[in-house]
């Protein structure tokens, strides 16, 4: 991953490509000084913190691991023994005696420059902060070709390198994700879902959003409204793709397949699938795209071909990322809570973790968010760049 390392906690060394035991915290490297004596330039041990401290092992121990049997004034003794002796516990010899490795595993399927991705980097985001505030570590993958036919998914959890493992980005291709149907492995599918497996998921409600765009451009005077979509292996953008053809269907207008084109999730994508719809069809009024880098996409073909937008076709998109309030014009589209998303999934998983067997199926709402990218119709009763709606903060 390069420098993008950087860019993670500093307390992770995070190398997917390799096997999970190469996956190592900077705290537990086998370099000794941290944990060397001051006085002898070797490690420190259990025993000689308990020495000093007049305690056993056994209660250097429990003090490391924070039991509430050891009493505050011996607590206290034994950590100004760990100071004094410059003595750091091992954490993995901790996770293998403990019940718990107080560590979450973030999955993303093999996409390149996943991690640099605005959209997958709220969600990872939410995550990161909740565990951080509970005192867990995470670490991420990649589950590449190679990393599933080693099973390497399940081995996070069978060799205890994680407690649980929240999975981003996955669609109908991924079919390992069965192997996480039953409870014996914690884990959380984070803004997607599998109505043909039984698997836990938090994710925000897409039929819903696809339902307020369509209402919204109909309340503009828009009838023919093109459609850049996303994965149709994707459950989320097969909803909103249903539900924009549901509701041209209930508006009297024949939903036609020509007015449909996939956008692959990118900019360049929607660039694309913009121009392939306004080819076929030069008398839309409207797109809507599945999520905002698609419609960005979109913009940029739109301005290169001297279509003015909005005032002869308007453009919407869903996400409601930082760079579309920055587009030009800004990007009218739907406020998808993708941090929450992170963070409620976090909070599932470490509830499960600790017992709570419950099925998790949480849907977040969304809202609509105005701004210039839209306006009236140009084909409708009385329509003008001057009736165009006030745009929403």
């Amino acid at each position: 991953m390069g420098n993008a390392n950087e860019s993670i906690e500093s307390a992770l060394v995070i190398r997917p490509k390799l096997d999970p035991t190469e996956i190592i915290l900077k705290s537990d490297s086998p370099n000794p000084s941290p944990e060397a004596s001051p006085a002898t330039g070797r490690q420190t041990s259990v025993r000689e913190v308990a020495r000093l401290a007049k305690v056993s092992p056994a209660t250097v121990s429990l003090v490391i691991n924070d039991n509430p049997r050891i009493s505050a004034a011996t607590h206290k003794r034994v950590r100004r023994a760990m100071e004094q002796l410059n003595y750091r516990p091992n954490r993995l010899a901790q996770n293998l005696s403990s019940r718990y490795t107080k560590m979450l595993a973030v999955m993303l399927p093999s996409l390149s420059h996943a991690f640099a991705d605005q959209y997958f980097g709220e969600l990872i985001s939410g995550i990161c902060d909740h565990a951080t505030a509970l005192d867990y570590k995470v670490i991420l993958e990649q589950a590449t070709p190679r990393f599933v036919k080693r099973r390497l998914h399940l081995e996070l959890f069978e060799r205890r390198f994680v407690d649980g493992v929240l999975c981003l980005g996955n669609g109908d291709r991924h079919p390992f994700l069965t192997d996480f149907a039953s409870a014996k492995y914690p884990m959380i599918i984070v803004n997607n879902y599998f109505p043909q497996w039984n698997l836990d998921c938090v994710v925000c409600d897409y039929r819903d959003a696809a339902d307020q765009a369509m209402n919204y451009l109909f309340q503009l005077g828009h009838q023919r409204i093109g459609m850049i979509t996303g994965s149709s292996r994707v459950q989320t953008a097969r909803d909103v793709v249903d539900t924009y053809a549901k509701k041209l269907q209930l508006a009297g207008i024949e939903p036609q397949a020509s007015w449909r084109e996939d956008g692959l999730y990118t900019e360049q994508g929607g660039y694309e699938a913009a121009r392939k719809l306004i080819t076929r069809h030069s008398g839309l009024t409207a797109i809507l795209a599945g999520n905002d880098k698609m419609a960005i996409g979109a913009l940029h073909y739109l301005s290169e071909s001297g279509k003015k937008v909005p005032d002869e076709i308007s453009v919407m998109g869903m996400d409601d990322m930082r760079d579309a309030a920055f587009a030009n014009p800004a990007l009218t589209t739907i406020h998808m809570p993708l941090y929450q998303v992170g963070v409620l999934a976090c909070e599932k998983l470490i509830n499960r973790i600790q017992g709570d067997n419950e099925p998790v199926r949480a849907v977040l709402g969304t809202h609509l968010k105005v701004r210039s990218s839209t306006a009236m119709a140009r084909d409708s009763v009385g329509s003008s760049a001057e009736q165009r709606p006030p745009a929403a903060t």
